[in-house]
């Protein structure tokens, strides 16, 4: 019983084979519409939706943006046929999933793999971005832009690229993992290739072009010319100062630009905007002749000066020298301001080497002028150190004007070097005033000449004069002495006397007087050298003349005593001649008041 109930379930009856048959002929039979591309037509929009009929028993529905291109509205109306993808016959709402979008990529693709097999162009649009480039919609295949293929040089904004319709190059495709690399740089370049072939064949020196700012640098701007690219450097711009090209241009403007150069070799472009328009220089020299104050602006401050503006590409430089009348070794940035108007003074003017020289001092008083007026030569002044040099000191006179004492000017009996430590930083002085060059903006003071102008005592005195001198110090090699008006002067010790026995510095004390013959005078330091050997040897030869010789019988001592004898006597009788000059006013006087008495008196009477 087991055994044959075991057989009959192992061999299939004849009605299950039967209908197995017939279920196996239905559905190979029947078409399978998954996965597969089919027309279909738009029945009608609901919503977001558009409902289409694939001739399935139901309907299905597909986004309405899948029929549009990205950032533009989808142009579908009911009635049109359109390729879409089935995903599935039915879902769980038994409707067909429909994809309008995979539909696109199918075609896409077999469309694009062609391109790439023939190395074609493809049209397709920037839509978003993503890490390291962009991504593109190839007419419903998605593609991946990398950030260094999207232009020739790097683009800082995008923007205006995305969402507009574009030619690429399929640089790499890979079905199994749906991944598609393009370049629109490889585009540009082979289509500048081609336009800077055809555009440098006809490119001439001096020919007048339509451009676009496509990149700034600091030191100019470059200018696509239609294939080709030339630099516009920042000096060719405009002929006013600019100190970068983004004051006066931006990426994308329309400029219009002139070939300055071209190098066929090399392919450099060089441009000029500046060179359309008028030279502002032309005529410069009689517009700005030198002498005349203008107004300006300061454009520019360098380390030796400032620039100003005279007119819109017009500038002259205003050397630090040229900038203030006593302020020296100072920043020009501490005087004027960038855009700061002045008034200044043309100074030279040099239109091949297009300078002009400005002076901002010449329009302001100059203190030089000012103090000489105020303080003439010989005046004298009281100042304090402001400094201490190897060669002298600087006295500062008024707020902006110092003057300076030479070493040799300190003192008349001190030298330099010594009178020079006995001064210090910040003391209060006085000092006569020398000289005043208002040209070289020196003032030369001395302060020995405070004392007394030696140089006019020096002058009233000549070799061979007879001077009365004190004696202020004794040496051992002779005395040193001083004369009317305090000049100083040695008497050395050969000097001291005709006799060699009396040639002794020793014989002489400070402050007693003596007299002796000048024998040289010192222009410079108005020193004298003095001899009394000379002068005793001179009356010696005067009295021996006058009075006698010694051969006449008459010693020396009496000749010499005969001369001081006649002296003497001359000395008392001109002493009394004074005395009695002297009395007589006086004598005058009382007879006059006699004379005022008796008069007094007979009006009495």
């Amino acid at each position: 019983m087991s055994l044959a109930r075991s057989a009959a379930t192992a061999a299939p009856s004849a009605a299950t084979q039967e209908f197995a048959a017939l279920l196996e002929e239905s559905l190979a039979a029947r078409p399978t519409f998954a996965g597969q591309v089919h027309k279909g037509t738009v029945v009608r929009i609901e919503n977001d939706f558009a409902i289409i009929d694939v001739g399935l028993k139901s309907e299905g529905r597909v986004l309405l943006k899948e029929f549009a291109f990205p950032g533009q509205p989808a142009e579908i109306k009911p009635g049109d046929v359109v390729d879409v993808f089935i995903e599935r016959y039915e879902d769980k709402e038994g409707l067909v999933r429909l994809s309008r979008e995979k539909a696109r990529r199918e075609e896409a693709w077999d469309d694009l793999e062609k391109s790439f097999q023939k190395n074609q162009r493809v049209n397709g649009v920037i839509f978003g971005r993503v890490k390291g480039g962009f991504i593109v919609d190839l007419s419903g295949a998605v593609a991946f832009l990398p950030g260094s293929q999207v232009d020739i040089r790097p683009v800082r904004d995008i923007t205006p690229l995305m969402g507009v319709p574009q030619p690429f190059q399929i640089l790499k495709m890979d079905a199994a993992r749906n991944n598609i690399v393009v370049s629109r740089r490889a585009v540009l370049e082979e289509t500048r290739t081609e336009a800077r072939s055809e555009l440098i064949a006809q490119l001439r020196e001096g020919q007048v072009m339509d451009g676009v700012v496509k990149n700034i640098t600091d030191y100019g701007a470059f200018v696509d010319l239609g294939g080709v690219d030339g630099l516009l450097h920042v000096t060719d711009i405009a002929w006013k100062r600019i100190n970068h090209p983004s004051e006066s241009l931006h990426v994308g403007q329309n400029v219009k630009v002139q070939v300055i150069r071209f190098n066929p070799e090399t392919q450099r472009i060089s441009l000029g905007m500046k060179q359309l328009e008028a030279d502002p220089w032309q005529g410069v020299m009689l517009k700005y002749p030198k002498g005349v104050k203008f107004k300006g602006r300061v454009t520019n401050i360098t380390d030796y000066g400032a620039f100003v503006e005279l007119e819109p590409g017009v500038e002259g430089l205003v050397h630090v020298s040229e900038m203030s009348w006593t302020k020296k070794n100072i920043h020009p940035g501490k005087i004027v301001s960038t855009s700061q108007e002045v008034e200044v003074m043309v100074l030279d003017v040099d239109p091949d080497k297009r300078r002009i020289s400005l002076g901002l001092k010449q329009c302001l008083p100059n203190p030089w002028v000012t103090f000489l007026d105020k303080f003439p030569v010989g005046s004298v002044v009281e100042g304090e150190i402001k400094n201490i040099t190897e060669f002298g000191l600087f006295i500062g006179l008024t707020d902006d004007i110092d003057g300076m004492c030479h070493l040799s000017d300190l003192s008349w009996t001190t030298p330099g070097e010594k009178a020079i430590a006995e001064y210090k930083k910040g003391q209060a002085v006085k000092a006569k005033i020398l000289d005043v060059d208002t040209v070289k903006e020196r003032v030369s003071l001395g302060i020995k000449q405070v004392e007394g102008d030696r140089g006019e005592a020096a002058a009233k005195l000549k070799k061979g004069d007879v001077v009365t001198c004190t004696i202020t110090a004794v040496t051992d090699t002779g005395i040193e002495v001083t004369v009317t008006g305090g000049l100083p002067g040695f008497i050395r010790k050969a000097e001291l006397s005709r006799d060699r026995s009396e040639q002794r510095p020793a014989r002489f004390a400070p402050g007693e007087k003596v007299d002796a013959k000048v024998t040289q005078v010192d222009a410079k330091t108005h020193r004298l050298s003095l001899s009394i050997k000379v002068l005793e040897v001179e009356e010696e030869k005067k009295a021996m003349a006058e009075f006698g010789s010694s051969d006449s019988g008459a010693s020396l001592g009496d000749i010499l005593g005969a001369a001081i004898q006649k002296a003497k006597a001359a000395a008392k009788i001109a002493s009394e001649g004074a005395a009695a000059d002297e009395a007589k006013p006086k004598k005058a006087k009382k007879v006059k008041k006699s004379e005022d008495d008796a008069a007094e008196g007979g009006k009495d009477d």
